[in-house]
């Protein structure tokens, strides 16, 4: 099957403190696998290590379908970060990047040729590779999630497609957002707001669309699977206002479980992986999401 999204970059176990348990996740993981849900053909390009976090990591793309052939495996620890869910938002503690900081090679930049979309983002560790991926790229899709503005301008001339997090903001300041991250080179620009929704400027069109309700449980990865609707209704060539309402919903109904997409796992390495329970792409509303059953 011919790659549609490539996600290039982070991988973590978010570990919960206090739970006693771990899930994979990583921005660029979760867009992968949310994507991949969503009926698109994915790949993924990073280091997981040789460690139980590492091969919960590897072990969850290979089981939702995400070609890892050109993922790296080294021998060390996996990235890691320590969450806490506070009144259902999750809340970062300390980390570690572990082995996760990797060089592109040429095969990559290849295959980042190859696709319609590649995706990398803030966590990935890549910036001062991103000329010449986004060289590379047919078109390139970054997310600069609540980096200050500094951070913002000196990246956002590399990207097609931009996403920034401004959660509490009102709809009509991400717009404002919008247009000054536009002006810097990407033509289609997405700011989230989090309980708010969400706004995209696309060249001249502007649509909004506020978040459903919901029960939240964990917010972890919501903003990941955001990027992942969003980037499959541009692959689709939905209408916009078709596009932010999809992307919002589907990145709320992904509040109700723990971690980024489940598989809960142990921290201790005599336990067995538990996927736990999880929406696949045939169980979403077709109209809704988008999505088809990728098998």
């Amino acid at each position: 099957m011919t790659t549609q999204l490539l996600a290039i970059g982070d991988n973590v176990v978010d570990r919960y403190v206090g739970q006693g348990f771990m899930y994979p996740g990583g921005n660029a993981v979760n867009v992968a696998v949310h994507a991949r849900r969503c009926g698109v053909s994915t790949s993924y390009i990073g280091a997981v290590g040789t460690d139980l976090s590492g091969r919960t990591v590897l072990d969850a793309l290979v089981q939702e379908g995400v070609d890892t052939t050109q993922t790296r495996v080294v021998g060390g620890p996996n990235a890691y970060a320590e969450v806490r869910v506070i009144d259902g938002n999750r809340v970062f503690g300390s980390g570690d990047v572990g082995v996760s900081r990797f060089r592109l090679s040429e095969s990559d930049l290849a295959l980042a040729g190859r696709v319609p979309v590649v995706h990398t983002g803030e966590c990935s560790m890549v910036e001062d590779q991103l000329p010449r991926l986004a060289a590379a790229a047919r078109r390139l899709s970054f997310d600069f999630s609540e980096r200050p503005w500094g951070y913002v301008r000196q990246h956002a001339v590399h990207a097609d497609v931009a996403i920034r997090s401004c959660p509490g903001t009102t709809p009509d300041e991400a717009f404002d957002q919008a247009r000054a991250l536009q002006a810097l080179g990407p033509r289609l620009v997405a700011v989230t707001l989090g309980a708010g929704g969400a706004v995209v400027l696309d060249g001249e069109r502007m649509a909004y669309a506020a978040a459903p309700p919901a029960a939240v449980v964990d917010t972890l990865g919501a903003g990941d699977a955001f990027i992942a609707r969003l980037l499959v209704g541009i692959l689709a060539d939905e209408p916009l206002q078709t596009l932010v309402a999809a992307a919002t919903a589907y990145a709320t109904s992904t509040c109700a479980s723990f971690g980024a997409f489940g598989y809960r796992t142990s921290t201790d390495s005599t336990t067995e992986h538990d996927p736990g329970q999880h929406a696949t792409p045939a169980q979403l509303d077709p109209i809704q999401y988008g999505g088809v059953d990728p098998s």
